[in-house]
């Protein structure tokens, strides 16, 4: 999310403007935030927002802030979580809270910010957009601003146009409301995507097309994850390789199911060849992304920095000739690779189906063994 993890630097802009050889006082490294979880806050405060009461989604939104020293102000009434985050502090006051705010603004000096425990914004640094929640309708219209930002995150090109549309509706119906993780919603979906394929082996037209139906539920599934996890604020390293690890792992069911279905239908040992290759280079390919993971110490496959890329990731490529690739590695998306397949499926063309897979396979092999070869300092990220 932009913007995720920092503050918005008014005093720092305006200190950058002063004429050449004007003396400044050193801008602090530490900007001071006051969450205010008074009585005046306490109604909204505890409503639930995406299944999350709204102080515990302020907390976690700014506990993801480098730059910023923040001190809960609380008078007991409202109730905060045990462990508070390192960079956040909590701070007893008694008697008029105006007054006690007052001399902690003085003590903390001119650039403190100050933000409501009720109050409900889309990026932690950016308090002045937020939503002050203070009964059923603004909790609404603060659920409304979330889901929809959510829905924007989408990468392709069905993901954008439906799938991302009903993983937002079905987390919000459902998964919101209940005590699952993003991790389980994850394996739920691999499992989902597992049984879709071994449908598509089973090699007869109505499993064939429902296999690929349940592998479409499973892409929807796979998305009601990764809403979740941003709607709880809950991303994690761990969240992230579990969802790339299950992707590839179904991509690589999914193309031996496919084999299958041809071989015991009318086909020959070929087609099974033919995915057994393809599914030999999606591992690869696989294996070569875990370990770039590693030497480039991320832990989403989207930001990878590739070869191809001039050593950018895909997420935040640009520059001359940045559209073709940006437009081809959209064509081999698994959202893309999926909602085709069971268009084809409909229509009995399988074979155009292992095609297909096996075509994305060789390319994603052929990027991955020259990323292998490819110097480390070609992919170090630009100063």
């Amino acid at each position: 999310m932009i913007g995720a993890r920092e503050l918005s630097p008014i005093a720092r802009a305006a200190a950058a403007v002063l004429a050449p050889g004007t003396p400044t006082a050193p801008v602090p490294s530490v900007i001071p935030v006051i969450l205010r979880a008074t009585a005046a806050e306490s109604v909204g405060a505890c409503m639930r927002v995406g299944g999350r009461r709204v102080v515990d989604r302020a907390i976690r939104q700014l506990a993801r802030l480098r730059d910023a020293r923040v001190i809960v102000v609380t008078d007991d009434s409202i109730t905060l979580p045990h462990r508070l985050p390192p960079n956040i502090e909590r701070r007893e006051i008694a008697g008029d809270v105006d007054v006690a705010l007052a001399r902690l603004r003085a003590e903390l000096g001119p650039e403190t910010t100050s933000v409501g425990a009720d109050t409900v914004w889309l990026q932690p640094g950016r308090f002045e957009n937020g939503i002050r929640v203070i009964d059923r309708a603004s909790r609404r219209a603060a659920a409304d601003s979330v889901y929809a930002d959510l829905q924007r995150e989408a990468d392709g090109i069905f993901d954008r146009l439906i799938n991302r549309r009903l993983s937002t509706a079905l987390t919000r119906l459902l998964f919101a409301k209940l005590p699952l993780t993003p991790a389980l919603v994850t394996l739920l979906a691999g499992f989902v995507g597992v049984y879709g394929a071994l449908l598509v082996a089973a090699g007869t037209a109505p499993t064939v097309v429902i296999g690929f139906a349940a592998l479409q539920g499973y892409v929807v599934l796979e998305g009601c994850a990764s809403v979740l996890a941003r709607l709880r604020l809950h991303q994690s390293a761990l969240g992230a390789w579990l969802a790339a690890m299950t992707a590839d792992f179904v991509s690589i069911v999914l193309i031996l199911a496919v084999g299958r279905a041809l071989w015991g239908h009318g086909g020959s040992f070929l087609d099974m060849e033919i995915a057994a290759a393809g599914a030999a280079m999606t591992l690869f390919s696989a294996i070569v992304s875990y370990r770039e993971l590693l030497r480039q110490g991320e832990s989403d496959v989207s930001k990878l920095r590739w070869w191809f890329a001039h050593g950018q990731s895909l997420r935040t490529l640009s520059g001359a000739g940045s559209r073709p690739i940006k437009a081809v590695t959209m064509l081999g998306r698994r959202d893309v690779l999926i909602a085709i397949s069971l268009v084809l499926a409909c229509f009995d063309q399988l074979p155009i189906v292992l095609l297909l897979l096996l075509i994305v396979a060789i390319s994603r092999a052929g990027a991955a063994l020259v990323q292998l070869l490819t110097p480390g300092w070609r992919l170090r990220p630009l100063m």
